[in-house]
């Protein structure tokens, strides 16, 4: 790519895409195009026309829509990071989605790539691909060499989808499609939604909420529920008597109870006693903000964090700007790094245009190094600076048992990450802290 190449980044507002696109204009390129949701408004913090970058509405989900949007804009680079994510109860609860929307939005892309023209684009798949047992680290061979985790079988079978897609295009119309496939990742800009985000951001919203709670700050409670969503419906701002509550910070027992029960629906909780029971200990005319938790019987210090699973599966995370560093590399590979000579492939008797290596068509991207979600729970309860019990339920689903990646590829092309998981979480976390006082 040359510094003024037309750079098109497919979902530049979430946690994959801003990242691209953060890398991209940290390197010098300046004429990049990305596009946010028609159902999803542009964030606050991110203008229309930010320098270097023009942000576009655009509903990938309606192929005309997309049709118009290459031939007007005839992008030469294309990053596709645009898809529907989340974690295991997301995955669970809406698996239709995942496989429609994923799957729309990925052949849409890809189709309009190769009708306009486009030179190379990099398609973002996951580590979620890979079978239930693959064998562990997970190399890019053990595509399709095994049944797929059922927790997230949906999402995979979409993602597998697309890098089949990209692959055939490749080999049936010449075109330079290559997956690269992220292990988990984190970062600034990622969901925190309490329900449906990956484990690693719900676990540091948890924890905050849970210091939060043990020092008796409803206020700043109320705060975060209105920031990043997943607020009891009963916490509404249309002049009621919870209105007014919050604009004196001073909270009726019935309210601060409605709060702990709701959180109490994450996995934040009080020991000890029912919500209505610990808000009858609180004084309703003082402001919580200057209510000790000492004084209350029982007090909300007795906080505890309700974690799901065994807390035994290894997992690889992998902080979202490396993850952005390894994808601005990979796309400015040369031909020749990519592709065996770009040589002919025959299948049965029809000759076939050149197409990338299977070996280089898809590429794992990783820090090669794991920890078990136990120990992930406790980094992250260090970084936010809780100190409060964490306790493990058994009954939901763990997931794979270990999902490793084998990066020895990246590696030989010359790439390797550069920050540390507790490096990754401070950093993460400041950003959250960063967005939760400047929405």
């Amino acid at each position: 790519m040359n510094k003024n190449s037309r750079i098109y980044i497919a979902g530049g507002t979430g946690m994959v895409g801003s990242a691209i696109v953060r890398r991209l204009l940290a390197e010098g390129y300046y004429n990049i195009i990305s596009n946010y949701h028609i159902k999803k408004p542009l964030a606050s913090n991110l203008q229309p026309h930010t320098s270097g970058v023009n942000f576009v509405q655009l509903d990938l989900e309606i192929q005309n829509d997309v049709n118009d949007f290459f031939e007007h804009e005839r992008p030469e680079y294309v990053f596709l990071a645009a898809a529907k994510v989340g974690g295991i109860y997301a995955n669970n609860t809406y698996p239709a989605d995942f496989i429609y929307n994923n799957l729309i939005i990925e052949a849409n892309v890809l189709h309009s790539a190769y009708l306009y023209g486009v030179k190379k684009l990099l398609f973002l798949g996951s580590s979620c691909i890979y079978p239930r047992m693959a064998p562990q680290p997970m190399k890019e061979e053990y595509l399709l060499t095994g049944e797929l985790e059922p927790t997230n079988e949906p999402y995979a079978i979409s993602k597998i989808a697309g890098i089949k897609l990209c692959q055939s295009y490749n080999r049936q119309y010449g075109t330079k499609f290559i997956s690269v496939m992220p292990t988990n990742l984190y970062g600034p800009n990622d969901s925190y939604d309490l329900m449906d985000s990956h484990v690693l951001p719900a676990l540091i919203r948890k924890f905050h909420l849970a210091n939060l709670l043990s020092q008796s700050k409803f206020d700043e409670i109320i705060k975060d529920l209105t920031r990043y969503g997943n607020a009891p419906s009963s916490l509404s701002y249309d002049g009621s008597s919870t209105s007014r509550a919050v604009a004196s910070n001073v909270y009726p027992p019935t309210l601060i109870a409605s709060l702990i029960d709701h959180l109490s629906k994450f996995g934040i909780k009080v020991s000890g006693s029912s919500p209505s029971v610990v808000a009858s200990n609180l004084d309703p005319k003082s402001s919580i903000r200057e209510a000790s938790p000492s004084n209350l019987n029982p007090p909300t210090s007795n906080v505890f964090l309700e974690a799901w699973g065994t807390g035994t599966p290894r997992r690889e995370f992998m902080y979202s700007e490396d993850m952005a560093d390894a994808c601005v590399f990979i796309m400015n590979l040369g031909d020749g790094v990519l592709a065996s000579g770009l040589n002919p492939q025959t299948s049965n008797s029809f000759s076939s245009p050149s197409s990338l290596s299977p070996q280089t068509s898809i590429i794992n991207i990783g820090t090669g190094e794991d920890i078990t979600i136990r120990e992930l729970t406790e980094l992250i309860a260090e970084v936010v600076g809780y100190k409060g019990e964490i306790r493990w339920d058994a009954s939901k689903p763990d997931g794979m048992p270990r999902k490793l990646l084998d990066v020895s590829l990246l590696h030989t092309l010359g790439w390797k990450h550069k920050t540390s998981i507790k490096d990754g979480l401070r950093l993460t976390y400041k950003d959250f802290l960063k967005n939760y006082d400047h929405p």
